[in-house]
């Protein structure tokens, strides 16, 4: 089994970035913007009231705070700091998510934070640290072999590991970085390959030609790649005809 997730509530106001109700008819867990990268009170509520309805389960996708950089910017926040930040993000979706009569089931960090935790471990250690605070023992999504899912291991909480089926890979299996030429997969073909390629044989080609071993629990197909709901389809189609059962896994 293998868990279908996109990045939602990417808008702002009379912004919109993420294609929300196509995409939670395919998905089946939300990483939801929760206000520092991306997202407002209006559309958190919104993504969390259509989630419910539909069965997909909530995460909160947590941020650098940094809307003009679409926290995709690399910063140096302090880790009490970040922890905090973090835990704020948390529980601002929480709300949103009990309203709809649903639960927030897991976290995972958005963009330069993302990768930062890669191999940063104070920066891991903060993350994990802004979950706690949040009051919960929640699921956190990142890179296997990150310094991230080694930190929530350690914390007592459960390190999902993730792929993505629409990004580039190094030889040594992390992203290659967004400012390289071809580090975004938009071929909708090619996408489909390679989630098929995670899904039934747990590998990846990476950019110099080697075959990377990458054992993920999810997968995602990011939202704010143009046709991203037509291409998660496509996804899950291919993945489901191939014999691999797509589910949520919190």
């Amino acid at each position: 089994m293998i868990d279908l997730n996109a990045d939602l509530g990417e808008g702002f106001g009379r912004w919109t970035l993420t294609d929300d109700d196509a995409l939670l008819s395919v998905i089946t867990s939300a990483n939801v913007a929760c206000g520092f990268h991306a997202g407002d009170p209006s559309v958190m509520r919104r993504v969390c009231d259509l989630a419910a309805e539909r069965g997909v389960r909530i995460g909160a996708q947590v941020s650098y705070r940094d809307l003009a950089g679409f926290g995709r910017r690399a910063m140096d926040v302090p880790a009490d700091e970040l922890a905090a930040e973090l835990a704020y993000q948390i529980g601002a979706l929480r709300v949103f998510a009990e309203a709809a009569g649903a639960q927030v089931a897991y976290v995972k960090p958005h963009g330069a934070l993302y990768n930062r935790t890669v191999h940063d471990a104070e920066q891991a250690a903060a993350v994990v640290a802004g979950v706690k605070l949040a009051g919960g023992s929640l699921p956190v999504l990142g890179l296997p072999g990150s310094r991230l899912l080694a930190a929530a291991e350690d914390a007592g909480l459960t390190g999902v590991p993730e792929a993505f089926a629409d990004r580039a890979y190094t030889a040594e299996g992390t992203l290659v970085p967004r400012r390289e030429a071809n580090a975004v997969v938009t071929d909708e073909d090619a996408v489909v390959q390679r989630a098929l390629a995670f899904g039934v044989d747990g590998a990846i080609e990476a950019v110099d030609g080697t075959t990377v071993a990458v054992a993920a629990r999810s997968l995602c197909v990011h939202g704010d790649t143009p046709g991203a709901a037509r291409t998660a389809a496509r996804v899950r189609e291919a993945l489901e005809k191939a014999g691999v059962e797509v589910g949520a896994f919190a």
